[in-house]
């Protein structure tokens, strides 16, 4: 990877901007070919997914340098999200925005009539509930169209199995597609990957991860009010849900899980786990409020995760490698924050230290950069595989807990769980998949109980 950066407002930014207004969530001077970009070197995008993360992936897209990008479509279920997304794109890119009313869609099937809007060359971007990300790829096959997708990719296997089979689809029509797991554009973490791989804190013995924080974004909700669509209402709440985001596991601790495994170029093979529901009194998500995951490599070594959502524990949020030679900080700080380093011995200490990052560079804006240079000069580029694999991984580890068995990859992949049924036929008057009891709560997980399931599905009607 050889990322080229331009400093623009990073995603992370959109996310507090458009949480404000919404109730949820290159190379310059190359002509684009022909057949990437019709008869004119604008790319047009179409946005599927109007939340904060939507907002920034526009942002980042609109950032690029070189010839230029337009936004001309976009789609959500709610107005509200859209309008918000829409203003918020508009104070920082009113010259690269052209989606006038009849490009703004409302509804589960505004994801085709977006798409329908773009040009060939065009570029979808999916930033809506992980549930729905197999339908719109599925689409944006059948037109052609390059894409932007966000983490996590699946949240059951029915859904990676699907996902797996689009990725052969996509690679062989030579789409350009990319996924949201920014670390792997992170020009620091590309340096401390070489270094690791030269050998410079030896084998690769054990690997650790933290998330602890206070609650997050919607992983803790209340009784839905009664009123209205209860299936809007969990999209709006979408990280509490397991078949909307994967719950707060998958969607909050996947890029140190990805991260973690591309430094020890591997995928682990099982997990074991614990975790718990303390702290919900009113609280009726189905998620947990402290996981920790072991997770196991075909060499039997190990990675430790620990995630937890309480107010008042001692905040962590980084990421390390433990070498036969020496230790490596993966991410000081954040999903993967810098400065990366690595030290000989294990102690992470001034006079240990042999090498410190210096680069600062937005890894959000360097992934969309490589995405739209790859479409300019149709060189190969598609990260579906291995963003199948890294959701995979993590849902392997949040099965695990959830279950309280310990989970192989072929455990997980055999499981015929589907959260989403049907999902691809939904409207806007549809129930929910998983409707409340008459206490107003939702199915959670049982460890030792449910043994095979993360929690009691519904049956279809």
């Amino acid at each position: 990877m050889n990322p080229s950066h331009f400093p623009t407002t990073s995603r992370r930014a959109f996310l507090k901007a458009a949480g404000s207004t919404a109730a949820v969530s290159a190379l310059a001077g190359i002509k684009i070919p022909f057949v990437h970009a019709a008869e004119s070197s604008t790319i047009e995008i179409a946005l599927v997914g109007c939340g904060g993360r939507g907002t920034g992936a526009a942002d980042n897209a609109l950032s690029v340098s070189g010839p230029p990008l337009k936004l001309v479509a976009m789609a959500d279920v709610s107005k509200g999200r859209l309008d918000g997304s829409l203003q918020n794109l508009k104070t920082q890119h009113a010259d690269k925005i052209d989606v006038p009313a009849e490009r703004q869609f409302i509804g589960f099937d505004g994801f085709k009539h977006a798409m329908d809007a773009l040009k060939p060359g065009g570029v979808a971007i999916f930033t809506t509930p992980l549930a729905f990300r197999w339908v719109h790829f599925q689409y944006a096959i059948e037109k052609g169209l390059n894409v932007f997708m966000e983490k996590p990719l699946i949240a059951d296997a029915a859904s990676a199995r699907k996902m797996y089979a689009l990725a052969e689809e996509s690679e062989k029509k030579n789409l350009k597609v990319g996924v949201g797991l920014m670390s792997r554009h992170s020009k620091s973490l590309q340096e401390l990957h070489s270094r690791i791989q030269d050998g410079e804190i030896g084998e690769i013995i054990l690997m650790r991860g933290y998330r602890m924080s206070g609650p997050l974004a919607s992983a803790f909700s209340e009784k839905w009010p009664g009123t209205g669509s209860e299936l809007l209402w969990q999209i709006s709440r979408f990280h509490s849900f397991l078949w909307a985001s994967g719950g707060c596991f998958s969607d909050f601790y996947i890029h140190h899980i990805d991260h973690c495994c591309w430094m020890k170029n591997a995928w682990p093979v099982k997990a074991q786990a614990v975790g718990g529901r303390h702290y919900r009194y009113n609280y009726v998500d189905q998620n947990f409020d402290s996981y920790g995951v072991e997770y196991t490599f075909a060499d039997n070594t190990k990675f430790l995760m620990d995630g937890r959502c309480m107010v008042g524990a001692v905040p962590m949020y980084n990421s390390f490698a433990h070498g036969s030679k020496g230790l490596a900080i993966i991410s000081k700080s954040g999903d993967c924050g810098t400065p990366s380093s690595t030290y000989k011995g294990q102690s992470p200490d001034k006079e240990n230290l042999i090498w410190q990052s210096s680069d600062t560079s937005a890894p959000y804006q360097n992934e969309w950069d490589e995405l739209v240079s790859a479409i300019r000069n149709d060189t190969p580029y598609n990260e579906v595989k291995r963003g199948v694999d890294a959701s995979v991984a993590t849902s392997m580890g949040r099965m695990a807990a959830h279950t309280g068995q310990e989970i192989t990859l072929e455990d997980f992949m055999a499981c015929e769980d589907v959260f989403a049924p049907g999902v691809e036929k939904l409207t806007l008057d549809s129930p929910a998949f998983l409707p409340c009891d008459a206490e107003g709560k939702y199915p959670v997980p049982q460890p030792g109980i449910l043994k095979k399931s993360e929690y009691a599905i519904p049956k279809p009607a």
